[in-house]
């Protein structure tokens, strides 16, 4: 494992990452295909399907292009299946938007004294998401006051895994993409991290096992609360 005592910023994926994604998204996603259905259960299977949603369990299956996919992605994904509701695909990402930003997101661990052990030791901290930035915000408005940068697939760097919203970061911190460190539950945070330059902390409060992001980690770990030991900070 390569030491990780160089490291000036961190960088964090929200959904997965920050917050657990089952536990999160498994239940919203059963209230929005229900709501997109209603009564219809063959379209009810058919979106659960495209989605690769277990309804029994109100969960993604691993191979879910939901996971790492932008809402906007979502949205292209499921309007061929809803002709009837009109407005078209942007209508749809922008009902979901509005869904999303109402959802009870669930912590993966205890959020304010992780980022706060963090900002002490004077990291940058900052939220890179495949998510609307809007909906991002709304999502981390209780620790909002710990991060420096916040930044969603539109907010004009781009989504991952391309590593435009990473270097974006590194340069409003004013530091070398070496420096900082990318923390995400897939393998689009992971493939972001690798082509900014970025050391990659591979953690598995998303959908995706040990084995399946690995290759693309300097470091796997079960929860971001292992940051601090990582870090060197308990010592």
């Amino acid at each position: 494992m390569q030491s990780m005592r160089h490291i000036r910023a961190i960088l964090f994926d929200k959904d997965g990452t920050l917050f657990d994604f089952q536990a999160t998204w498994g239940v919203w996603a059963g209230q929005m295909i229900a709501e997109l259905a209603g009564p219809d259960a063959g379209l009810a299977r058919a979106l659960a399907e495209v989605m690769a949603y277990d309804q029994h369990s109100q969960r993604f299956l691993p191979q879910s292009p939901v996971i790492a996919g932008t809402s906007a992605e979502v949205a292209a994904l499921i309007a061929p299946l809803l002709p009837g509701q009109g407005g078209g695909v942007h209508a749809l990402e922008a009902r979901m938007a509005e869904a999303a930003a109402r959802a009870p997101v669930v912590e993966a661990v205890a959020l304010r004294p992780l980022l706060a052990r963090l900002r002490a030791a004077d990291y940058r901290l900052g939220v890179a998401t495949n998510d609307n930035e809007a909906v991002a915000r709304s999502h981390v408005a209780d620790h909002a006051d710990q991060f420096d940068f916040i930044v969603g697939f539109d907010s004009g760097y781009g989504g991952k895994p391309a590593p435009g919203m990473l270097l974006a970061f590194a340069r409003h911190c004013d530091l070398p993409p070496a420096s900082v460190l990318m923390v995400g539950d897939s393998n689009h945070d992971l493939l972001a991290g690798r082509a900014a330059g970025m050391a990659t902390l591979a953690v598995l409060t998303g959908v995706a096992t040990a084995d399946d992001l690995a290759p693309l980690a300097d470091v796997v770990r079960p929860d971001i609360g292992h940051l601090p030991a990582l870090l060197g900070l308990e010592n």
